[in-house]
């Protein structure tokens, strides 16, 4: 006794040391040894015993816990049996004794590691584990502790980690299930007792004007339900006590729902004690701040205290606490909710259930959004705790997402009411996160009536007759909601400086959430929507329309005369929300076209036309260029509006070219002068003199009309004629920035290549086109194919310069018209031509400059993937002879070790191409085979094999598998004649070597970490499975299969891709179907017995349980068992102590 008094003096010295802040890290590793060795001595536990029953320190306890708990969970299966049956008794009592003198975290592992016991032992040998844990919950003084014992072991056995096998979880879960109906009785009687003790003894309140609670509605909801009068009963006033108990009530039923299906078990009882909690969310939070300590309806106010000074003000403080306490029951009533309505698999006889906490919870919803005297529902909502507000739209979402489809059609649910009590609910959030949320929940809503609309033909009238006003009035709401003239104060809150991850500001992201919900209102309800949008469209372009009048000139400077600071504020919220609805008018453009085209052809043409004034209006006043009195706000504006109007016109360019084919020959001067009046908008705007944001909306509605609309008078009208002047004059000093210049130029190259949608081929004018198109590249590459005489010059700056501002632009080009017609790419062709030889002769001399080479490659990548065809063989010969004569092995090796490099992205580039060559079709390219393989295998893949080098690890292997794919008889010389002829002919294999190494590559990939990697390769692998059966050649029967099935399983064992899990058993699944009876006679009995960690028995156990099945689903049961059952007798066996003999 006396070594173990020092002993535990010793430990709490030590552990009193090692915490401390003055220890230095050095003599926390010496403790944390001798810690460790002490641990690892046999009879440790016995010594943890003592100093658990005999100190007050913490550390030490949790040491000795932690000492306990690696026993039990590492190496209970060498503990003795006598000395299992002493823990197994000794530490209950422990936790009876200290339960209550030690801290909640000490006692919390105390539990867990007397659960992790059960885990092993219950029923066998610990056979009154779960009894003792009934028996705490119904003896009222222990009851919290019974609690934390069910609610660990509910997280420990329902959902055990791996160290358990497969056979022990499956017996522990129905252990389990059999005992959910007595422990869902228990829990819900201790709810009831506790709601029924202290709702008798909670006094009556006065009746309120608001006591009836809508009584109609509520009438329409419940039908009469029995549950309606208990949710109207007044609420129970708990004691602390008694609110500690239940919230670990509802913490255990809470993660009880999460893994136990829905059945009768959840009693009708269970749910409406439940929902009687979830009431007290319902409650309203005082917030502590400075204010009246009597409130405007004449009662005390708990959130304030009274300047007092003897102390009597911690009433006050006791009454904030209440509140918090009240609204964490009602988070946790919502909780269980929550984890009820997530369950996507309802039985048949519990949707009745599901009906009945529908209901209860809409009584709740009703309360949250109900107004009186004292608080209006914003205030009401404002003033709830904001977790129980989240659980509630949870609650929502989850109703409408999953449950929505069972619930509509019934007679006994009013959805119609639902609806207005979410639109309450929605428009009065407190947070813009909160209004998010709810408008993702009509989101859904919205989505679920479409797919109905468009599923039941028959039913639609009836569901536009159910819903229309809902939905108007969702749409009218939501609109005003993004309107600074209805709701000012909250859109100046909203941030639009900063960027989130999806590159877009607060009020952008409020903005489109916004539309999208407007857009799809209008695809349910077209003319509604239309005759709400466009007067209010109209009201604001009033405004900015009439601007005119304010304008004044002197001299040369003009600026607009509106300077008094109420008419500003004003006209920047006018701006604004013209603005907005700009963009919401190009969001609805989808809508009017298609087979909707006619129909909505009159409205449609009716917002083009004001579109197409306001651009124009916008550009002759050049409003972006005015004076204002406040320039820091207004001329944004101003530039703003214009920018949007030019956007949404481009959003209608699909509208106008639906138009310029169907009905522009009964419209003709109508389309000719939309189309003029758009291009005489967008032309003054291309130049350097007008705001970038301005610049870009103009080029984009120019690049829109001509490779949409494509109108065949556009290259004659002068505007455009101006436009190519601008381009083609050689000035540097007015070049537009980069993007745009790009842009015009796609734009002025599209007009001239792309061929007229309603012209047959013979009026095409494909020669005039063609010079023109000649004389447009011809001085866009004017500096640039000057550089054909610098070859022998050393690289300079200027060069340079000129190489990167031009290449660019030409594959942008390029790229514009790949997918089109053969006439359109040959002539953009002949224009390139000289371009193209210049850059290859620049190439060797750039070689050793990554960024001009990275352009140059990018260029040459375009032109394959768009332009090879009409290249020739002969050239694009040339071209690759180049690249591969001057990527040696050891210009791969330094570009590829500097990752992330314009080197590395060169290496990418360089490969991009070769894919595209291996992919053609024909015989053209395929003498390039050879010296590709050869590269990839010899010069790339050493470099990139033991390095991370993800980019190109990728680019290289999607070139492998593209060899592989698209040229099998480059190595498979199989004819489908032999196939015939001899059933599963042999394969007759040629460049047995490459194949091999190209598959030696993929295997090793997977033994290394990269999971993007291997999950590529495992994809290449199956795909070129199931379309040129690779894994039934012979060479790949006979000498890989089995390897590629062994690495496989040990990534399952090791746990290093779990994320692939699914896919890795398919494909495992794939190798081994090519021959089961090989696969379980042969490869399993040669797995198992080079698993190294497990002994004969559990070898034979193993293969026993890994059943002969075939199909797919049982297959990938035996996999898991195997890797699960496996890694379990690891565990167990490497935490033997040694000598132990494994019977």
């Amino acid at each position: 006794m006396a070594s173990e008094e020092s002993s535990l003096r010793a430990l709490e010295s030590l552990m009193t040391e090692f915490f401390h802040t003055c220890t230095t890290n050095e003599r926390k590793r010496e403790i944390e040894e001798l810690l460790n060795n002490f641990a690892q001595q046999a009879g440790a536990w016995r010594h943890c015993l003592f100093f658990l029953s005999n100190t007050r320190n913490e550390y030490v306890m949790m040491f000795s816990l932690t000492v306990f708990e690696n026993l039990v969970n590492k190496m209970w299966i060498g503990v003795a049996s006598q000395d299992k049956m002493e823990i197994r008794n000794c530490l209950p009592k422990l936790l009876l004794a200290q339960h209550k003198s030690v801290p909640y975290f000490i006692r919390n592992k105390l539990c867990k590691v007397i659960v992790d016991i059960g885990r092993q032992d219950w029923p066998m040998f610990y056979h009154d584990f779960f009894t003792n844990t009934l028996q705490l919950i119904q003896t009222p003084a222990l009851a919290p502790l019974g609690l934390v014992m069910l609610k660990t072991t509910s997280e420990e056995l329902a959902c055990p980690r791996e160290d358990l096998s497969v056979a022990r979880k499956d017996e522990l879960r129905k252990l389990l299930l059999e005992q959910v109906p007595t422990v869902l009785g228990l829990l819900t009687g201790i709810l009831e007792t506790y709601w029924d003790k202290h709702s008798v003894i909670a006094s009556t309140p006065p009746p309120s004007p608001t006591s009836g609670e809508s009584v109609e509605l509520l009438g329409s909801l419940f039908q009469g339900s029995q549950y309606s009068k208990l949710l109207c009963q007044p609420m129970a006033a708990l004691d602390n006590e008694s609110h500690q108990l239940c919230c670990l009530v509802l913490e255990c039923l809470a993660h009880l729902f999460s893994w136990i299906p829905l059945s009768t078990s959840i009693t009708p009882t269970l749910l409406a004690s439940i929902f009687h909690f979830a009431r007290f969310g319902c409650d309203l939070r005082t917030k502590t701040k400075t204010g009246t300590f009597i409130s405007s309806n004449g009662q005390l106010n708990p959130g304030t205290v009274p300047p007092t000074s003897n102390g009597e003000g911690r009433n006050g403080q006791q009454g904030e606490g209440n509140k918090v306490d009240r609204a964490r029951l009602g988070v946790l009533a919502m909780t269980c909710v929550n984890e009820l309505v997530s369950k996507n698999c309802v039985p048949m006889d519990f949707e009745e259930y599901l009906l009945r906490m529908f209901q209860q919870t809409f009584f709740l919803l009703q309360r949250l959004t109900r107004e009186n005297n004292a608080h209006t529902v914003k205030s009401r909502l404002q003033e709830l705790d904001e977790s129980y507000l989240e659980k509630f739209t949870d609650f929502l979402r989850l109703f409408v997402s999953v449950h929505l489809r069972r619930i509509e059609s019934s007679p006994q649910f009013p959805i119609v009411e639902f609806l207005g009590l979410l639109f309450k609910y929605t428009f009065n959030q407190p947070t813009h996160e909160g209004y998010f949320a709810c408008l993702d929940i009509w989101s859904v809503f919205l989505d679920f009536l479409t797919t109905k609309n468009k599923s039941r033909l028959a039913e639609r009238e009836s569901v536009f007759n159910r819903y229309k006003d809902a939905l108007v009035l969702l749409l009218r709401e939501v609109l005003n909601r993004v309107q600074f003239r209805y709701n000012q104060a909250q859109l100046e809150e909203l941030d639009d400086e900063t960027l989130d991850d999806d590159q877009q500001t607060e009020w952008q992201r409020y903005l489109r959430q916004s539309l999208e919900v407007v857009a799809k209102v209008m695809e349910l309800l077209p003319s509604h929507a239309f005759s709400i949008l466009f007067p209010v469209l109209q009201e604001n372009l009033d405004v900015y329309l009439g601007l005119q009048q304010f304008i004044v000139t002197t001299g040369s400077s003009r600026r607009l005369n509106i300077s008094a600071e109420n008419d500003c504020r004003r006209l920047h919220c006018s701006l604004r929300d013209l603005s907005s609805l700009l963009q919401a008018v190009g969001r609805l453009a989808e809508h009017f076209i298609g087979e909707v085209f006619a129909a909505r052809f009159t409205d449609a043409l009716a917002v083009v036309e004001r579109l197409v004034e306001v651009t124009c209006y916008g550009s002759q006043m050049s409003l972006y260029d005015l004076e204002t009195a406040v320039p820091s706000v207004l001329k944004p504006d101003l530039t703003d509006v214009h920018a949007q109007a030019l956007a949404a016109l481009q959003a209608y360019s699909h509208w106008l070219a639906q138009f310029y084919s169907e009905v522009h020959s009964q419209n003709q001067r109508q389309f000719i002068n939309l189309i003029t009046s758009a291009v005489n908008a967008s032309s003054p705007l291309i130049t350097t003199k007008v705001p970038e944001k301005l610049l870009l909306s103009a080029c984009h509605l120019m690049v829109s009309i001509t490779s949409t609309v494509r109108p065949v008078f556009l290259v004659n009208l002068p505007a455009v004629q101006n436009i190519f002047n601008l381009i083609t004059t050689e000035n540097q000093t007015n070049r537009l920035p980069q993007e745009a210049h790009m842009l015009v130029c796609r734009a002025l190259s599209n007009m001239l290549l792309l061929p007229w949608p309603n012209s047959p081929e013979s009026e095409q004018q494909w020669q005039t086109r063609s010079s023109s198109h000649a004389s447009l590249l011809a001085a866009l590459t004017r500096q640039y194919r000057i550089l054909r005489g610098t070859i022998n010059i050393t690289p300079r700056q200027p060069v340079k310069t000129v190489i990167q501002q031009t290449l660019p632009v030409l594959r942008d080009i390029v790229d514009s018209i790949s997918s089109e017609s053969t006439k359109s790419r040959q002539i953009c062709y002949q224009s390139l031509q000289e371009s193209v030889q210049v850059t290859l002769n620049l190439f060797p001399v750039f070689i050793q400059q990554p960024d001009v080479t990275d352009e140059i490659l990018a260029f040459f990548l375009t032109l394959f993937q768009a332009l090879r065809v009409q290249m020739g063989v002969a050239f694009t010969g040339q071209i690759i002879h180049t690249f591969l004569s001057m990527f040696t092995r050891e210009q791969l090796a330094a570009s590829i070790l500097h990752e992330g490099s314009a080197g590395c992205r060169v290496v990418q580039k360089f490969l991009k191409i070769l894919q595209v060559v291996v992919q053609e079709p024909g015989q053209a390219f395929k003498p390039f085979l050879p010296n590709i393989l050869s590269l990839c295998m010899e010069q790339v893949y050493p470099v990139v094999a033991e390095r991370p080098a993800p980019d190109v690890k990728a680019e290289m292997f999607e070139l492998l598998y593209q060899i592989l794919h698209q040229n099998w008889r480059y190595f498979f010389k199989t004819s489908v004649l032999t196939t015939v002829q001899r059933g599963a002919a042999e394969d007759t294999m040629e460049n047995e070597a490459q194949f091999t190494a190209a598959m030696q590559a993929f295997g090793q990939s997977f033994l290394q970490p990269d999971i993007h990697i291997f999950k590529q390769n495992l994809s290449y692998l199956e795909s070129l499975n199931s379309k040129h059966k690779l894994y039934h050649r012979k060479l790949f029967r006979t000498s890989m299969l089995f390897h590629f099935i062994n690495v496989l399983l040990q990534v399952l064992l090791h746990k290093s891709h779990d994320l692939l899990q699914e896919e890795i058993t398919v494909a495992i699944y794939n190798m081994a179907s090519v021959d089961f009876d090989a696969f379980y006679s042969v490869f399993m009995p040669e797995f198992l017995n080079g698993c190294n960690g497990v002994d004969t028995s559990q070898r034979t156990v193993l293969a026993r349980n890994f059943k002969l099945e075939q199909d797919l689903p049982s297959f990938t049961q035996s996999v898991q068992r195997l890797v699960n059952d496996l890694r379990y007798y690891r565990l167990c066996n490497s935490s033997l102590p040694t000598g132990t003999i494994k019977l």
